[in-house]
């Protein structure tokens, strides 16, 4: 027998290229059978192997379901010896880590959304379901098992390994992964162990949450104490997101993870139960095939980016905000780079300039006049105490005069009698403080008042579009500019951009670096660090588990990579396809603005009555008059007191004041006059917008609150 030659049953056939190999063998295409492939196990292996096979394929189990390669021929040479048997060839498939790693998911599965992630949860939980009705159970549940399609079918692979039994004999799982090893099985020998579904439940549940989460592990966080192992938090039940046993698990997610309570009700309680401290209660297959669907169907759609879809319990899009913290785009919107957006240059000019011709009346218009002439009760009480201390003061002062006269031995007791005396009578002035707070309050509740008048009138979207227009039509006014500027950045980090790109081909599970298991590469993704252009000293260091020798490894690893990278000066496929998706963006949103523009033309247009009847409706309005009439009284009570009187912060801007308008990064939008700042928070140098405290990977920094429209920051 050559190395090509095999028998399947009485049929002989020969063994094509080489598919894969791994620990037990190595897996071939055959020639002349399409779909169809052959696992030939190492020789010292087959005599362990046969009778578990044979019994499989006995059992007619291949024939059961096309999502799980069960054997389905036994293989042997001419002699009739075993070597292996016959699998269905699963081809076009990734797998199940390649999709829920962010920058892997990028690369393989582009057009993939949130959508589509949980669609997959949903197809893996159908194929582990699958195996418990063949009356299997797959005891070494893990991501390199599981193959995910572009179509987002799923299929099982490795299933020699899973658990089975036949006419009394059991043929066990041998082998497991730690990070998805249940907590009762952790600590004992594997190959001795009978595997129930409830230990599949948990390792299912992991690979869904590695799923829903990015990539992070469940159990994979920050905790209080001495680092440990995700081994060892899983055997401990420290399950790090977990929003029922804080305080048992003295655990919290990495930066940059979601949480749990983003997935209130359902989903959530099927994590938290699925990690729990009860075996039994770990959601099945269909249980989580019944709470994924109901999650995809609640899904919301993101207004700003048509990629992304989040879950419908959060106040906003998840995507966004998580790409604003990091600078990666979990499910950029590629449909951006299509070159037939269409726009309408001319059109768009002639709505601006009737928008800017709009007249939108100010507060000064709305606001009727109120006349107060006499003072308040309360500065006339106050003026008339005054009177009183000095009429006192004066009665005391003449006492301590007629004091020297008769008894001026106690000369010091008359001289203390006459200066407190003067206090009083110096007092005269009647303090300005309780009045310019009364003031400052009345302002508030006219401001109050107006929002309250604006609500009940229907004009309070009115208001926040007139708003929304000037913000988008400055942006607008600075598109070409700013591409023109984005454009030149671009231009002048290509070496950069060529070096990341480089090292993002190179993924730490792929990295044969001693001491870094898959329980540590789990972790190692779970904080942000996927590839070997994320490996950087200061952010492993900061990975629990991860001292100075295993981060000199990585380390060494990583510029191992490097030193490999060639910088191509020439121009090449890269720089086109970046420089058209960047000009694609611009193009996108600049639709975007145009189609802001003429609607919220429109909406003022429709509003333009009810504008118009605005000050004759603010003269008959009974609580924004009362509210008027007080601040002028706590006004004139200032002027009597010649106090100077505070400017008025009452803006119908600050009324609905709630935009952030979504640019393309590198847009200028100028300073509103009503903006209003927290003391010691500093403007974006950029745009002019408030900013943020922000943390990275070399500390922490202000950053725009408009990121990633604007990329901003400023030194703390």
């Amino acid at each position: 027998m050559t190395m090509q030659d095999i028998m399947i049953g009485k049929d002989r056939a020969s063994v094509a290229e080489l598919i894969g190999k791994g620990g037990e063998g190595e897996v071939y295409a055959i020639k002349g059978r399409a779909g169809l492939a052959v696992k030939i196990y190492k020789a010292n292996l087959r005599p362990k192997r046969e009778n578990k096979v044979r019994a499989m394929v006995g059992e007619g189990l291949a024939v059961q379901t096309e999502l799980i390669a069960y054997p389905g021929d036994i293989v042997t040479d001419r002699k009739g010896s075993f070597l292996g048997f016959v699998m269905r060839l699963v081809s076009g498939y990734r797998p199940l880590h390649e999709l829920y790693s962010p920058k892997s998911r990028l690369r393989f599965f582009p057009k993939a959304d949130y959508r589509f992630v949980i669609h997959v949860a949903s197809n893996v939980a159908r194929a582990v379901g699958k195996v418990h009705q063949t009356g299997c159970v797959i005891g070494d549940l893990n991501h390199s098992g599981i193959l995910v399609a572009r179509d987002a079918t799923v299929a099982l692979i490795d299933a020699d390994s899973f658990q089975f039994s036949l006419n009394g004999t059991s043929y066990p799982c041998v082998v497991g992964v730690p990070d998805f090893t249940p907590p009762e099985l952790h600590g004992k020998k594997l190959a001795t162990v009978e595997r129930t579904i409830e230990h599949d439940n948990f390792g299912l549940a992991v690979a869904i949450f590695q799923l829903l989460f990015m990539g992070k592990h469940p159990y994979a966080g920050i905790r209080k104490g001495s680092e440990t192992s995700i081994g060892e938090d899983i055997a401990q039940n420290r399950f790090a997101y977990s929003l029922v046993r804080q305080a048992q698990t003295q655990t919290k997610p990495p930066p940059g993870a979601l949480a749990l309570d983003l997935f209130m009700g359902t989903i959530g309680d099927a994590f938290e139960n699925a990690f729990g401290l009860a075996p039994s209660a770990r959601p099945s297959a269909s249980d989580w095939i019944q709470v994924l669907s109901k999650l995809e169907a609640s899904l919301n759609r993101c207004s700003s980016v048509r990629s992304h879809y989040y879950p419908s319990t959060a106040k906003s899009c998840v995507w966004c905000k998580l790409s604003a913290q990091s600078g990666l785009d979990m499910f950029p919107d590629f449909s951006a780079v299509a070159p037939n957006i269409s726009t309408d240059s001319q059109g768009t000019e002639q709505a601006i300039r009737e928008i800017l011709a709009f007249r939108f009346p100010v507060t000064g218009d709305l606001l009727p006049a109120v006349s107060v002439r006499d003072i308040s009760p309360s500065l006339r009480e106050a003026r008339n105490g005054k009177r009183g201390h000095m009429l006192l003061g004066l009665l005391m002062i003449g006492g301590a005069v007629a004091g020297f006269i008769v008894a001026a031995p106690v000369w010091f007791v008359w001289i203390g009698l006459a200066f407190w005396g003067w206090s009083f009578v110096s007092d005269r002035e009647v303090s300005s403080g309780p009045f310019l707070k009364a003031f400052k309050d009345a302002d508030e509740r006219v401001q109050q008042e107006l929002d309250g008048f604006l609500q009940r009138n229907g004009l309070t979207e009115v208001v926040k579009v007139r708003g929304d227009l000037d913000d988008a039509i400055s942006a607008y006014k600075g598109h070409d500019d700013a591409l023109a500027r984005q454009v030149m950045i671009l231009k002048s980090n290509r070496e950069a951009r060529q070096r990341q790109a480089f090292l993002d081909q190179f993924s730490v599970r792929r990295a044969n670096i001693s001491g870094i298991g898959p329980a540590k590469t789990a972790t190692l993704i779970s904080f942000g660090i996927e590839t070997a252009g994320d490996v950087k000293r200061s952010s492993v260091l900061q990975v629990p588990g991860f001292g100075e020798v295993m981060t000199g490894k990585l380390m060494a690893w990583r510029k191992a990579h490097e030193s490999r990278f060639r910088y191509n000066r020439a121009p090449n496929a890269q720089d086109i396809a970046d420089e058209k998706a960047l000009r694609g963006r611009f193009m996108a949103e600049k639709a975007k603005l145009e189609a802001t523009i003429r609607n919220g033309l429109g909406t003022l247009r429709n509003a333009r009555a009810k504008i118009d009847a605005l000050p004759a409706r603010t003269k008959n309005d009974p609580a924004l008059l009362n509210a008027l009439k007080v601040r002028g009284q706590a006004e004139r009570d200032l002027i009597e007191l010649s106090a100077p009187v505070p400017p008025s912060t009452v803006s119908l801007a600050l009324a609905t004041s709630t935009r952030q308008q979504q640019n393309p990064q590198g847009y200028t939008k100028p300073a509103q006059q009503n903006t209003v700042r927290t003391p010691g928070v500093p403007s974006c140098p950029r745009c002019n917008s408030a900013m943020r405290r922000r943390s990275g990977r070399y500390g922490k920094f202000w950053g725009c609150s408009r990121y990633p429209s604007c990329k901003g920051t400023r030194k703390i």
